[in-house]
Order: C-alpha cells, then structure tokens, then sequence
C-alpha cells in the first residue's frame, strides 16, 4: 500500500468547510485540520462559535483538529491590511492569506503536502473571487499548494492535481452563492449538523466596527486582550474625548466586572449598571458615571447618586454626584455619542 499524503484544511465549522473535509477524507488522503480562534470569533443565529469547528471533525470522523489562537500578529494585520477591507473591519485577503501562512507553518510541522479550504468560487463578494484568491495565494507564499476542492474544476490545477495525490476529476464544480449544491452533498454524506451561514466574524458587523476604529484610532498600540470589552454593553464616545461602557443588563455588568478595563469603574448604590469611564480627568468621568447610570437606570429624578469608585491604580473610594440633568437631556446627549 502506498504512502497516504498527508494535508491540512482550515476547518470554521460551517458547512463549506465540513464538506472540503469530507471530500478529502473520501479521497483516501491523511486529512488534519486547523482551527483559528481569535477575539473576532462570534456566534452564528444558532449559536454555534468556534466550538462548532469540534462537533464539525466528530461528525466526519477519526480527523485530528490543531486549535491555533490568533493573537498580537492578527491584531496587526487588522490594523494595517495591505489589500484594504470591507465594510466594517474586516481585511479579508489579509486575514486569509495570514491564516494560510499560519496554517502552512503548522502543515510543514507535521509533514502536510498542501493545505485544503471549503471556500466557494463566487460565494463571498470579497474574498471568495477569482482574483481575490489568486492574490491571497501570492500573498501567502502559497500559489498552487492551496486546494479548494468543492470549486477545483473551475479553477486552475493545483500541485496536489498536477502530482497526483488527488484525483481533479472527483472534485467538484460550485459555484456562486447559492447553497443548494452544499446542502444536497451534505444530505449524501449524512452530515445534518451545521451552522446556518450567517454570522462568524464580529469585523464585519458594523457596530463592533466603529468601536474597533474608534480604539484603534484613540489607541494605536493597542493588544488583542483590549479587544474583549469592546464586545460588552453599550459604548460612547463624547466630544472632549471621553469614553464611556454601559452595561446593559446583569449579565453584561458581571462581564464588565470580570474583564476590568482599565478606567475609571464606578458602580451605582442601587439597581443601576456598571459604568467604566477612560481617557477623562476623574471630575469628568464621575459626572460622565453618574450621568449614564442615571440614563440607563430606573433611578429617581433630582437626587444625587452614590457611586463605588475603583480607580485605575486599584484604590477604591465612595463619592456622590448629582446627574447634570434630566433623564431626557443626558439620554438625548449620549445618543450623539453612541459609537
């Protein structure tokens, strides 16, 4: 018996994914996947995140997963992307093509010949064109070692084609955004788990968006551990350059509790959210507290609030501030500095 030819495929957990897998599973090859985790993760309508990448090889079979976290350097391609981005903050040929890198690092570790994707040829607008993947394989160093087997006889042979591990004429043709080729080849496999398409990364969503520009822009040298709050509650910025985070229900304020950003943290005497002000002098930012506890929260009108201070040096204090004014007014001014 031969050698099996061992190859490596990027593995999201959704279904174009799962079935590249498959195929390639069927093809007799030595089949590994990697996963990438990043602070940009997301659920999709039927909550599945990252962990869907898991259930996804389970369903195929004996298939190994490298979960591989993304960090410092994706951070870094998000703020300087040489090929530009979409609408929010998604630089998607720079993302592919660092995750190609990344991937081929961990494929030459285990002595992969390729790696294997499940992108479509014409699905996604961005990235998922002819042109668009001719620049993420330049890009990444990779020209002709990335298969993409659900659109490989559309596009131009591969070395994994040219060589002979994989057979061109069992691969497939899709294309376009339509699913109905997916679901029917899922249907044939038996795979019946899978997320819906929506959904998956927080980049391209457009309020998590301009709270991304927004810090980056504030915070230049930002880290990928000052990602995590921008995810929680409701955020302002005012005109003197103040930020302000809102939890908006319990769940958030114990989220909030538990990431403590650097800031100013102040939590309100009473059933009110927790508020984390940044970038202001601390007069401001206890008037900014008691202003946006006091919008946010069923608290009575004309009484001054009792707030729990914790400084960003980690000392605690009590204070009172009476709010500037009416619940209305201070709502009306924090909905123009919404981010």
């Amino acid at each position: 018996m031969g050698e099996r030819i061992r190859c490596v495929g990027l593995m999201s957990g959704g279904l174009d994914s799962i079935l590249a897998t498959r195929c390639m599973v069927e093809l007799g090859l030595d089949v590994h996947c990697i996963n990438f985790r990043s602070p940009f993760c997301t659920c999709t309508s039927k909550g599945a995140s990252c962990s869907a990448a898991e259930s996804a090889v389970r369903q195929i079979g004996d298939v190994p997963l490298h979960v591989q976290v993304v960090g410092e350097d994706y951070l870094e391609v998000i703020k300087h992307p040489k090929r530009g981005r979409g609408r929010g903050m998604n630089p998607c040929l720079d993302c592919r093509a660092f995750k190609f890198r990344e991937a081929w690092t961990y494929a030459q570790s285990i002595g992969a010949r390729f790696l294997f994707t499940g992108e479509v040829l014409g699905q996604r607008p961005m990235s998922q064109h002819r042109r668009a993947m001719d620049m993420i394989d330049k890009d990444s160093g990779l020209r002709g070692l990335v298969l993409r087997p659900l659109s490989a006889q559309l596009l131009p042979e591969t070395v994994p084609e040219q060589e002979g591990w994989v057979d061109r004429e069992k691969l497939l043709d899709f294309s376009g955004r339509t699913r109905k080729p997916q679901i029917a080849l899922a249907e044939e496999f038996g795979i019946d788990e899978y997320p819906c398409p929506a959904g998956g990364c927080l980049l391209t969503d457009k309020g998590f968006a301009a709270r991304l520009r927004d810090h980056i822009d504030r915070h230049p040298d930002c880290v990928a551990a000052d990602m995590h709050p921008l995810k929680v509650g409701r955020h302002f910025r005012t005109e003197t350059g103040a930020k302000i985070i809102v939890g908006r229900n319990h769940g958030e304020n114990r989220r909030l509790l538990a990431l403590d950003p650097p800031g100013l943290r102040i939590i309100v005497d009473g059933p009110a959210p927790v508020v984390i002000v940044q970038d202001a002098p601390e007069d401001e930012a206890l008037q900014l507290a008691a202003d946006a506890a006091f919008a946010h929260a069923n608290l009575p009108d004309g009484e001054s609030l009792r707030l729990a201070v914790r400084a960003a040096d980690g000392a605690e204090r009590d204070a009172v501030q009476t709010p500037s004014g009416t619940r209305g007014e201070i709502r009306a001014q924090m909905d123009e500095w919404r981010l």
